[in-house]
Formats: C-alpha cells, structure tokens, sequence
C-alpha cells in the first residue's frame, strides 16, 4: 500500500457517498486517518469501516454548532453538498439561503475550524471540490452557482492567508460526475426543460462537453489525493477543470 499520506489526517465531508466516498477511500489507500463527515449515519459508519476512518455524523447546515468547532486535520476537503433546479421567479427563499449555508459558509465554518492546526504544523491541504458552475451558469441552479462562484474566491483568499505558513488551497470543478446528487436531477431537469428524462443525459447534462460521458467519482479522487502530494507543493488558488472541455467554449 502507498503511504504517502501516512500520520495525515483527512476530513471530507459528504463523504458517505459519491465524490466523497471515492476522495475517503483514495486517502486511506494514501495511508492518511480518514474522518468522514455525514450526516447520513449509517452511510457513514459504513464507509469508515470498510475504510479504518472513524465517521463524524454531522449537520453542516448548523453554523452556530461549526462555530464552536476546532479541526485536528491535515487535509480538509468541503464536498457536502446539494442541489435544487428551479427558475429563480419559483426559487423558495429559505432553501436558497439552506444551500449558500452548506455549500459556502461551512466549508469557511471547517477552514476556519482546521487552520490553527495547520499553521502549527506548517503543513495543510484545503481542497474545495467546486464545479464547473464555479466558472459558469447554468439556468435554473441559481443557489448552486451562486454558492460554487462564492467558494471559488474562499479558496482563492485561503490560499493567500495560507501561502505563508505551508497550506495550499485549490478548487476543483468537475462537470456532471455520476454520483446520487447528479440522479436526483434528472426529473427536475426534463420538467424545466420540458423534455424526456431519458433525454436529459444527452441534451442537458453533456450538451457543453467535448467528451460525452460523465465524470467518475475516482477520476476527482485522483486529483484530490495528487493535491495533496509532494509534486503539488506550488499549486495553490488554483481550480481545476474536470469537465470534457465544457470550459474551454
């Protein structure tokens, strides 16, 4: 087994599942101490298990409980997330707010919470997993872009807090990555759109993309975990596409 992350811990959170589960599973073959943070419990303590982890069931959403909260971590992935596809004239306040909390005020919540740390070790890893509508829109996902745009510039100012004292900060953005959060689209997509579910794969979801599949969970785990190497020691305030050349249009 490689332990080029062995004595690291690692915190991804919605790692019960989906890219988390690929990034928890990449870390502990890397040798780190994996705490995977969910507030799906039994999804949680099954993936810690299978990994030797320790799951950390937890509601991200509860800012004022993350503000009392201190991170022994050397690496920090903010994964969690979710998603609503509605016009913004039908867009429900309150879960616009729910979204922009989970997905940009916790991951500052959990950098805030694990820098101390770092700064102590002279050595940290915050990887944002971003996405590519945190370099484009998409109509429809107000909330998730807004949210994925904001999480752009944290890791941009972490990275330059950070710089100084052995940590990096990166985004990565992938396009449409085959996890449950992207299945749970597909209905609400083909009703807004006004098209077959059948279709939505093909005329929604990889219509931007010169590669027309989408993006596997192991494929953003591998470049979580070479984040964290040696090699990537000068690469930081950087977001990496993994989007089959949706971006490059």
């Amino acid at each position: 087994m490689a332990t080029e992350l062995g004595g690291r811990r690692a915190v991804v959170t919605g790692a019960a599942s989906g890219i988390g589960e690929a990034c928890a599973r990449a870390f502990a073959a890397q040798g780190a101490h994996v705490i995977v943070a969910d507030r799906d419990d039994e999804g949680a303590q099954r993936v810690a298990a299978e990994i030797g982890g320790e799951p950390w069931v937890v509601d991200l959403s509860d800012l004022d409980a993350l503000a009392e909260v201190r991170l022994d971590a050397d690496i920090l992935v903010n994964n969690a997330g979710i998603q609503t596809v509605s016009p913004i004239v039908d867009f429900d306040p309150a879960r616009f707010r729910l979204i922009v909390d989970l997905m940009l005020v916790s991951p500052f919540m959990l950098t805030r919470a694990a820098m101390p740390g770092m700064i102590e070790k002279g050595w940290g890893r915050v990887i944002n997993i971003s996405s590519v509508h945190g370099l484009r829109a998409s109509a429809y996902k107000s909330a998730y872009v807004s949210a994925k745009h904001g999480l752009e510039g944290l890791s941009k100012v972490t990275a330059l807090e950070g710089g100084a004292h052995g940590i990096t900060s990166n985004c990565i953005n992938p396009g449409y990555v085959r996890t449950p959060l992207v299945e749970k689209q597909i209905a609400d997509q083909a009703r807004v759109h006004g098209i077959a579910e059948d279709e939505v794969v093909d005329r929604v979801m990889l219509t931007e993309s010169a590669i027309k599949r989408l993006v596997e969970p192991h494929e953003v785990a591998s470049l979580a975990t070479w984040l964290c190497s040696d090699a990537a020691g000068m690469v930081t305030g950087a977001s990496y596409t993994m989007d089959g050349g949706w971006s490059a249009r």
